[in-house]
């Protein structure tokens, strides 16, 4: 089964839903600028963090521009964690289209 994925345009849609957002970006990345509400899980972390993404409800993964989160999503569909969707053209796609992003660690 190929892994999910919805456009960077999608995601407003998804936020306004109140849909779960992982970020597997650094920390520092994440800092500078992430989608508001995205929860953050570097991608190094995400072997040990599987609990965060085995939700009910579809998790949303972004990163930069989408290889991250893609490698993430693999690796989570490989290990059984079949809820994820990849956000393709990631933080940078979301900001390109005028919408704001959140600095600092909070989501």
């Amino acid at each position: 089964m190929p892994i999910r994925e919805i456009s960077a345009g999608e995601l407003a849609t998804v936020l306004d839903r109140g849909g779960v957002v992982i970020d597997v970006r650094e920390p520092d990345e994440y800092r500078e600028g992430h989608v508001p509400g995205a929860q953050l899980v570097p991608l190094g972390t995400v072997p040990d963090s599987l609990d965060a993404f085995r939700k009910a409800v579809p998790v949303y993964v972004i990163c930069m521009s989408g290889g991250r989160s893609m490698r993430a999503c693999e690796f989570l569909h490989d290990a059984g964690v079949t809820n994820v969707v990849n956000v393709a053209g990631g933080t940078m796609g979301f900001a390109a289209l005028g919408n704001e992003l959140r600095s600092g660690d909070q989501p």
